[in-house]
């Protein structure tokens, strides 16, 4: 993941959103506590000369709630924005790199990941190739 990247994360409450996004935070180094945006709507890392924004828009009712929160200048070629809950804000946000589906099954989660631009499939083939070495 670099600067202007766009991640969705969906699914039900207590999935594993804001712990994947923990654990996305600890991979890129950052050490300090991560906290649901909940009540917030954003929670800004800024380390290592990266802007991490992490979204929850799941107490939006209304997709213009995000245009007036003033949330556009956040997602920019100098940062990350991850988004929980994108589907309350509808066709608003830039198009997402890596949409990050999760759904409860019995024996724990089932998780689908898809690339929606050039550089969401290359940051997938670069996991891929991780994976294998």
């Amino acid at each position: 993941m670099r600067p202007g990247f766009v991640i969705f994360l969906k699914g039900n409450l207590g999935a594993g959103k804001t712990t994947l996004a923990r654990g996305i935070l600890r991979g890129l180094g950052y050490q300090g506590k991560v906290k649901s945006p909940t009540y917030n709507l954003v929670e800004l890392y800024n380390f290592s000369r990266l802007y991490f924004y992490h979204f929850d828009f799941y107490r939006f009712d209304d997709p213009i709630e995000w245009e007036e929160a003033g949330l556009r200048e956040y997602f920019n070629a100098d940062s990350i924005c991850l988004v929980e809950w994108p589907e309350k804000a509808e066709k608003l946000l830039p198009v997402a790199d890596l949409q990050i589906s999760f759904n409860i099954i019995e024996t724990g989660r089932n998780i689908e990941i898809l690339a929606g631009t050039e550089a969401g499939r290359q940051c997938l083939n670069d996991w891929q190739a991780l994976k294998h070495s």
